[in-house]
């Protein structure tokens, strides 16, 4: 079968507000090849993704997306390899190209799950999906009190870690964030995973780091994630030499195979959070499993937005038995809960469970979403190059 149909979807929030919630938005991919339907979500700002699936060739590297997949043959998993092999050339120079691959290549290994009657997991080469530990991932309160009560809730909801993040931690005084740490630890309770988001404040500068490193080791923090930006793999080295028990994670920010494999090999984390809506999809994103679980480091997902997606960034480590730790979003605007029928939910003991049904196992809520659907057009020398397709 040949792919027909390529459609990218804005979504939205009637109001996106300035706050570290990429829930606010969604870049939903339909693709339809020989009467089957695959979903997949960009985690990138919809438009610019969608304007580099549909905009004029630059030159011979700076090729429009859907240059290298209308029309392809999709018939076994070694053409959605071969698909992203080819958007890579092709949009070499086109750097929105990653993010835009990245909801083609979930909608891809779904119709063909779908096609082939197996769930995604399968067709990327596990025998079965173990149970994963999720940790309910939320933004630190605007007070000490304010994340102690969403500790205490996440360990009420039946939540064994939780991860809490961004807000004002690393902007004001060391004793500000320490008050936040013991909070957020004091909620959660002693025997709770503690984990904890930076959201990269601190740049490059290892001693504003460091300063913190004391107090995050007393609450028995299992990580400090993205301390610095994605790239600065001197600071993670550097600190990571400092922090003893609590291990450095940070990956969400790279979108190919290769940033990932520098952060794993150079920078000291001990957890690699691969998005699989922006490093080019399930595919690359198996490939950083597989290359994490060759160097010791441990592979975790990373997702914030809609159980499509969350769905989708668990297969790529869905038959790693020992990499347990799962993100898991329980503070998502209502467009990422409204984006599927169903949702993967916590079991009796705290683990999530992927489903066993064929591609990702999610269904998309069609009629739900057209309340969030965004009218959009893009025009270039006076002719449509898009316009936002029918949902049905």
């Amino acid at each position: 079968m040949k792919i027909e149909s390529v459609d990218f979807f804005y979504l939205s929030m009637p109001e996106v507000h300035d706050i570290g919630d990429g829930s606010q938005d969604a870049c939903l991919v339909r693709v339809r090849a020989g009467g089957v339907t695959g979903w997949g979500e960009c985690e990138a700002a919809p438009l610019p993704s969608i304007a580099a699936f549909v905009c004029p060739m630059s030159h011979s590297a700076c090729k429009p997306v859907q240059a290298s997949v209308l029309g392809q043959p999709i018939d076994d998993v070694a053409d959605i390899q071969r698909i992203g092999d080819l958007v890579r050339d092709q949009s070499l120079d086109l750097l929105q190209a990653d993010h835009t691959l990245s909801g083609i290549d979930m909608a891809l290994w779904d119709l063909l799950g779908k096609r082939l009657n197996e769930p995604a997991y399968r067709l990327l080469g596990y025998k079965a999906a173990y149970p994963k530990m999720p940790y309910s991932s939320m933004l630190f309160g605007g007070t000490p009190s304010e994340t102690y009560e969403k500790g205490c809730r996440a360990r009420g909801n039946g939540f064994r870690a939780a991860k809490f993040g961004w807000g004002q931690i690393g902007l004001g005084s060391v004793e500000a964030d320490v008050e936040q740490f013991r909070a957020a630890r004091e909620g959660l309770g002693e025997d709770g995973t503690l984990l904890v988001d930076i959201g990269t404040v601190w740049r490059d500068d290892i001693d504003a780091a460091s300063e913190r490193v004391k107090a995050l080791q007393d609450v028995r923090a299992t990580w400090l994630e993205e301390p610095f930006v994605s790239g600065a793999l001197e600071a993670y080295k550097q600190l990571s030499l400092r922090t003893g028990p609590v291990k450095l994670a940070g990956g969400e920010g790279c979108h190919n195979f290769y940033m990932a494999r520098q952060m794993i090999d150079y920078a000291g984390i001990g957890y690699v959070q691969i998005d699989a809506g922006r490093i080019g999809g399930i595919s690359v994103a198996k490939r950083v499993a597989d290359y994490a679980h060759t160097r010791g480091v441990t592979y975790v997902n990373h997702t914030f937005t809609s159980h499509l997606q969350l769905s989708a960034s668990l297969q790529p480590f869905a038959g790693l038995e020992d990499d347990v730790i799962a993100e898991y979003p329980v503070e998502p605007k209502c467009l990422a809960t409204d984006l599927t029928t169903n949702h993967i939910e916590l079991d009796k003991d705290g683990f999530i469970h992927l489903p066993a049904a064929p591609g990702l196992g999610m269904t998309v809520n069609v009629a739900r979403l057209k309340n969030y659907l965004v009218d959009a057009e893009i025009r270039f020398k006076g002719q449509v190059i898009y316009r936002t397709p029918d949902l049905d």
